[in-house]
């Protein structure tokens, strides 16, 4: 007997964007159900640690919302859109307002007011932070404001399906991961705040079973379109070796504490990719230049290069890097005395759901998203500090247009054959090898990352989706031994948004920003468009993926006055 919940709208996801959404629902007086696959105070957010971007001014007095926008655009090669940019620039400093008033400990200047700091490429200080979790600190304020409000999450749930009447989505299925016991939720919106799809990479700076793109594809599977699934930002510096820990994040904080990139010869190799800059430029080009190393034999024995930040006083890298310190000594590395082996890793889905800009809707009535599911903000390349903004600006307009349409629509019944149907698809996931499906997983990984990493071409592109059409069938294959429903689910969402992301990346034939193409090294300035993914069923009713293009509209003249047109110096402080 499955469960059965009511309410006005449900959000998926309880990490930033998620929780802010909820926020806004219950303060606009309506009911609210939370579902998350994890324990409600530990989303992916809380490894979030440079800091939140806004344009306060509270340290550089000539900073300006409009400033902020120009620098997002130029740092994201110009794809992103710039409405939904000048939007979140705009909004940004509500953002630190309303943290702040719900206890957020900012970090202080001598006279007071909330300190900012350098980080991605901006022009001027704006990254408001609480040392190196500001992540955390967002998660704490908002999970106080959640249950001082009594905003009901169902924590442990995994949402397999949503539900539609039509062209509308009202509800959802799903099972708790504790027993798998099913449960229904009848809702009159949804809106999808589920993270991004970077665990379909072999080193990813995701934890284990995160970012596997289910949101995505739940709306793909209803409907919905995607954008920019090219556009994937590779982290420079991930942890190599050991094995287990490949990709867990290194923080820029190395380099920009005075760490150095070396190869197996022991040069200095960022001297051939920005002399001036050198280790201090720009997320894409160290995670190029490293890439680089590697790949034409210049790396470590485990396949790495080394950073070291050796040759710094002890007593610095422990203030300045204390969880680096103790990150490396669980690995018997001492990073006073030893360098790091480090790797490029993917590190944050800058493609997603398309959205309206303003309200944050789908293309699918009552369908809403808000967060690293989405697309729009970023672009070519992600302005480091602006995820965390990003999900509380978005959050709350998502969670704000929600609530208008559901006051605009009746509720409408839930159909009894749609939660027949799904609950014949999680039947048919318990009847699969749990180990099967996860071995599958990690070849998909393994598929995604040699064929659509850091640098791709047409042949490496072209190969891994054949693998991929061949990892699907596998996968629908009847395999014994114990279930794992979960890991059958995220398989066939990896599945899909890998496709969409090698199809895009195959379209774009020119390198920009994150996106580089061997075979396509130069920026085509006719591709500053849009890729669009849109599903549609084949006459056997199966999921088909086709693309399109669509143009970037103009920044507004407030914002083309702001642009930098020149790189401007970066002398003592990291770039990204």
């Amino acid at each position: 007997m499955r469960q059965r919940y009511t309410t006005d709208v449900l959000v998926i996801g309880t990490g930033g964007a998620g929780l802010r959404a909820a926020i806004e629902l219950h303060d606009q007086g309506l009911k609210v159900l939370l579902v998350g696959k994890r324990p409600k105070a530990d989303a992916h957010t809380v490894l979030a640690a440079g800091g939140i971007n806004a344009a306060l001014a509270t340290v550089d007095v000539d900073d300006h919302w409009a400033i902020h926008a120009a620098d997002t655009l130029q740092e994201g090669r110009m794809l992103g859109d710039p409405r939904m940019v000048e939007l979140l620039c705009q909004q940004a400093p509500k953002a630190i307002t309303e943290l702040e008033a719900w206890g957020m400990p900012f970090a202080r200047t001598s006279s007071g007011l909330i300190d900012q700091r350098y980080f991605g490429a901006h022009r001027y200080r704006r990254t408001c932070f609480v040392g190196d979790y500001t992540g955390l600190e967002i998660i704490k304020a908002l999970i106080r404001e959640v249950e001082y409000r009594q905003i009901p999450i169902l924590e442990r749930a995994y949402i397999s399906d949503l539900l539609h009447t039509g062209n509308r989505v009202n509800g959802a299925y799903g099972f708790w991961l504790a027993d798998q016991h099913e449960f229904a939720i009848e809702s009159k919106a949804v809106i999808l705040a589920t993270g991004g799809h970077i665990h379909s990479y072999q080193r990813s700076s995701s934890r284990r079973r995160e970012n596997t793109g289910d949101g995505m594809a739940l709306g793909l599977q209803v409907g919905a379109y995607l954008a920019d699934m090219e556009l994937v930002q590779f982290h420079p510096s991930g942890m190599i070796f050991p094995h287990e820990l490949a990709g867990t994040l290194v923080t820029e904080a190395v380099r920009g504490e005075g760490g150095r990139l070396y190869n197996r010869h022991g040069e200095r190799f960022m001297q051939r990719y920005d002399a001036e800059r050198m280790e201090l430029s720009t997320r894409d080009r160290v995670a190029l230049a490293n890439y680089t190393e590697i790949i034409e034999g210049r790396g470590t024995e485990h396949g790495g290069v080394w950073l070291d930040i050796s040759h710094m006083p002890a007593s610095l890298i422990h203030e300045r890097l204390p969880r680096m310190v103790e990150q490396f000594q669980a690995v018997g590395v001492d990073i006073t005395r030893e360098a790091m082996q480090i790797a490029p890793t993917a590190h944050y889905s800058m493609g997603g759901l398309q959205v309206e800009p303003f309200s944050h809707a789908t293309n699918i009535a009552g369908l809403y998203a808000a967060g690293e599911v989405t697309a729009g903000v970023h672009g070519a390349n992600r302005l480091g500090g602006n995820s965390l903004a990003e999900i509380l600006v978005f959050g709350r307009i998502a969670g704000q247009h929600a609530a208008e349409y559901v006051r605009h629509h009746s509720k409408q019944s839930l159909h009894e054959a749609q939660m027949q149907a799904a609950a014949e698809r999680l039947a048919w996931a318990s009847q699969q090898s749990g180990a099967f499906q996860r071995s599958l997983i990690d070849q998909l990984q393994q598929v995604v990352w040699h064929g659509a990493g850091v640098v791709r071409n047409e042949q490496t592109l072209e190969a891994s989706l054949d693998q991929l059409n061949t990892l699907r069938f596998q996968s629908q294959q009847r395999s014994v031994g114990a279930a794992d429903i979960a890991a059958t689910l995220d398989l066939q969402s990896m599945l899909l948004t890998a496709e969409a992301t090698i199809l895009a990346a195959l379209m774009r034939p020119e390198s920009r920003g994150a996106h580089q193409r061997s075979d396509y090294p130069a920026t085509d300035p006719l591709w500053q468009r849009t890729i669009v993914v849109k599903p549609y069923r084949d006459e056997h009713d199966r999921l088909r993926l086709q693309l399109d293009t669509q143009l970037i509209p103009t920044a507004s003249e407030q914002v083309q006055t702001a642009f930098n047109h020149q790189e401007y110096s970066v002398a003592g402080r990291l770039v990204e």
